[in-house]
């Protein structure tokens, strides 16, 4: 992982490309797991391409990983749970007939300061949990027989830049879509 000024910093999201890097570099068998391990916690630890760089350095470079545009779930008479820490593209449509679909965004990366969410769901229940700060807009949701529930600021009502904006849109019949921030209690969180 090469660049021009190696004193910029390293995204979240670039970072998580190294380790992946570094996991194919195992699975090849060019690491072993000792090794894998101390490059683990060196590159997580590391602010710059500069501090990057002695940990991959000797590997094999590839082209470099792009996000999808958009990830597409479907879900049809099943319970899909999304959660920890993942990569969210701008676009994500949902797809459910009579399942139940929970997406965590709490430990999210995001690749844009905007997320938009096409639903298209029956008889199903969907859960969006947003990470602090972020904002939704529910409103161009069409509900037939449906229930939706908004527990977090909407986009409109926020100072811009203040975190990720979700833009949720679709249709949903005979469903229920809730859109929430984490819950905590002591140590627990749901």
């Amino acid at each position: 992982m090469s660049t021009d000024r190696p004193d910029m910093r390293i995204s979240d999201a670039e970072r998580e490309l190294v380790v992946a890097q570094l996991n194919t570099a195992v699975s090849e068998g060019r690491l072993t797991l000792a090794e894998f391990e101390e490059r683990v916690d060196g590159v997580l630890r590391s602010r710059t391409y500069g501090e990057i760089e002695p940990y991959v350095g000797d590997l094999p470079q590839k082209g470099p990983m792009t996000v999808p545009e958009q990830i597409e779930i479907r879900n049809q008479a099943s319970s899909l749970k999304r959660q920890g820490r993942w990569t969210v593209p701008r676009r994500v449509l949902i797809t459910t007939r009579a399942g139940n679909v929970k997406l965590d965004f709490t430990e999210a990366v995001f690749t844009s300061q905007s997320v938009q969410v096409q639903l298209e769901a029956r008889s199903s229940s969907i859960e969006l949990v947003l990470p602090r700060g972020a904002t939704a807009d529910i409103d161009s949701i069409a509900p037939r027989a449906s229930s939706l529930k908004q527990k977090v600021p909407a986009a409109y009502d926020a100072a811009p830049g203040q975190g990720v904006v979700f833009r949720i849109s679709g249709e949903v019949r005979s469903s229920s879509v809730r859109v929430r921030y984490q819950r905590r209690f002591w140590r627990w969180r749901w």
